[in-house]
C-alpha cells in the first residue's frame, strides 16, 4: 500500500475568525494564505493512485460542539451547526464523551439529495461525505489530514441515506496494519460495536428516537466504502458545474475548471485570524446521560 511519500506539514491552514462557542465563529480554510472552499477547492485524492484522500477534520475526537462546513456560506467556513439560533452541541452518552473519532468530511464529495441509493433505498442527504478517523492522534478542527478508507456504514438519518466512512490517518502507527474493515476489529476491538452504538443513540438526550441503519448496522468493507466515495465524488463533480441544480448551496470556488461559480481569490473580503479564547459554555454540556436499552452484543 503506498503511503504519503512527505511528512510535510499541510498545505492547508485554518484562519479562525471569532471565539469558539460564539454564533459569530468561523474558521476558513487557506492554501499559502489565501483562503478557498474546503468543500469544492480542497482535492479529494491526495496521491495518484487515489488511495490516499484528504479528510478536512470538523470535530476533534472526545469534543462536543456539532462542528461542519457551511454549505450555505460563501467559500464554505465551518462553523457550529445552530438549531432555533442557538449553538448546537452532542450530548455524552454514557459511556461515550464526546465524538468517538476525529469527525469531518471528504472535499469534492456530495450525497445528491436527487438520487435514491438502490441498496439503502433512502435519497443522499445534501452534505459532503462525513468521515470517522479513528487514529489515536487529536486533531484540531479545519486541519486537513490524510487518510486511508477501510469500510462504511450507513445511518438511515430521517429517512435520508447518511454514509459514515470509516478512515485512518496514514501517519498512525496502526496504519500498517489497518487495510480493510476486518482489520479494525481485530487491533481496536469493540470500536466499531461503540460505533454503531454511538450513531444509534446520540440524538436520544434531545427528544428524538433511536437512528436506524441500512444493512443492519452492519460496516461495509474498503472495496464497497471506496465505491461509495466514487459516487460522491461524481456527484459532486455534476453539482460545481453546473449539470446538478444547487438549491441553496454555495458553490463559490477558486481553483475549479469548469465551474461556474469560480472567482478569483482576490474578490473576497474576509477578516484576518484571530486567535481568541473559546467563550464559556453552560456545564449542562458535560453532563452524562445513561442510555436504557443499548444492546451489549
Amino acid at each position: 500500500m503506498a503511503q504519503v511519500s512527505s511528512k510535510a506539514p499541510s498545505q492547508y491552514t485554518p484562519r479562525k475568525i471569532g471565539a469558539p462557542n460564539t454564533l459569530e465563529h468561523r474558521i476558513y480554510i487557506e492554501k499559502d494564505g489565501v483562503p478557498v472552499s474546503p468543500f469544492h477547492d480542497i482535492p479529494l485524492y491526495a496521491n495518484e493512485q487515489q488511495t490516499i484522500l484528504n479528510m478536512i477534520v470538523e470535530v476533534p475526537r472526545w469534543t462536543n460542539a456539532k462542528m461542519e462546513i457551511s454549505k450555505e456560506e460563501t467559500l464554505n467556513p465551518i462553523k457550529q451547526d445552530t438549531k432555533k439560533g442557538k449553538l448546537r452541541f452532542v450530548r455524552n452518552c454514557f459511556p461515550h464523551k464526546g465524538y468517538l473519532w476525529n469527525y469531518g468530511a471528504f472535499p469534492q464529495t456530495w450525497e445528491d439529495p436527487n438520487v435514491v441509493h438502490p441498496e439503502t433505498k433512502a435519497r443522499g442527504d445534501n452534505d459532503p461525505l462525513d468521515v470517522c478517523e479513528i487514529g489515536e492522534l487529536v486533531a484540531k478542527p479545519g486541519e486537513v489530514i490524510q487518510v486511508k478508507v477501510l469500510g462504511v456504514m450507513a445511518l438511515l438519518d430521517e429517512d435520508e441515506t447518511d454514509w459514515k466512512i470509516i478512515v485512518i490517518n496514514v501517519q498512525d502507527p496502526l496504519a500498517p496494519k489497518l487495510n480493510d474493515i476486518e482489520d479494525v476489529e481485530r487491533h481496536l476491538p469493540g470500536l466499531l460495536r461503540a460505533t454503531n452504538e454511538w450513531f444509534r443513540i446520540y440524538k436520544i438526550p434531545d427528544g428524538k428516537p433511536e437512528n436506524q441503519f441500512a444493512f443492519s448496522g452492519e460496516c461495509k468493507n474498503k472495496k464497497y466504502a471506496t465505491d461509495i466515495v466514487r459516487e460522491c465524488a461524481e456527484a459532486w463533480d455534476r453539482l460545481i458545474t453546473g449539470k446538478t441544480p444547487k438549491g441553496d448551496l454555495s458553490l463559490v470556488n477558486v481553483t475549479v475548471p469548469n465551474s461556474p461559480d469560480r472567482r478569483d481569490a482576490s474578490q473576497f473580503d474576509i477578516p484576518k485570524g484571530e486567535n481568541q479564547q473559546p467563550a464559556p459554555i453552560d456545564p449542562s454540556i458535560d453532563k452524562w446521560f445513561f442510555i436504557s436499552g443499548a444492546p451489549t452484543n
